[in-house]
């Protein structure tokens, strides 16, 4: 039986989809982009500081359902623009220090609210 995971830690969705779903020990995160929970605006400055919120979401919602970023085995990141590849990858590897999940990176044409960054998330128990 599936479970949805919500948290007001983490920003509301921004269309038809939960924050989260969980079933048979999986936990599948929609894509999060960097909106401050508290204002429900994108986060100032660039590709780090959205990148750092969009993890810090991440955290949230993890922490809510009860898997942790060592539980993540799967994670597809969007970038509006190649270019900004390694500074994501900077504030990525930060929360994956050790046996990183496995991962895709694509360039796509935009993304919701005009942010520079998405990513979506899979964690097993």
């Amino acid at each position: 039986m599936k479970r949805i995971i919500y948290t007001p830690q983490a920003p509301e969705a921004v269309g038809p989809y939960s924050q989260a779903v969980e079933i048979n020990g999986t936990l599948y995160i929609s894509g999060q982009i960097p909106l401050d929970p508290a204002t429900g605006k994108v986060v100032e400055g660039g590709i780090k500081e959205q990148t750092r919120q969009v993890m810090k979401n991440i955290s949230s919602i993890l922490n809510e359902a009860g898997y942790d970023f060592p539980g993540v085995v799967k994670s597809t990141c969007l970038l509006t623009d190649m270019k900004n590849f390694r500074e994501m990858n900077e504030i990525y590897s930060e929360y994956y220090p050790e046996n990183p999940p496995a991962r895709a990176t694509y360039a796509v044409a935009g993304l919701p609210l005009g942010v520079l960054v998405e990513i979506e998330t899979i964690a097993v128990k």
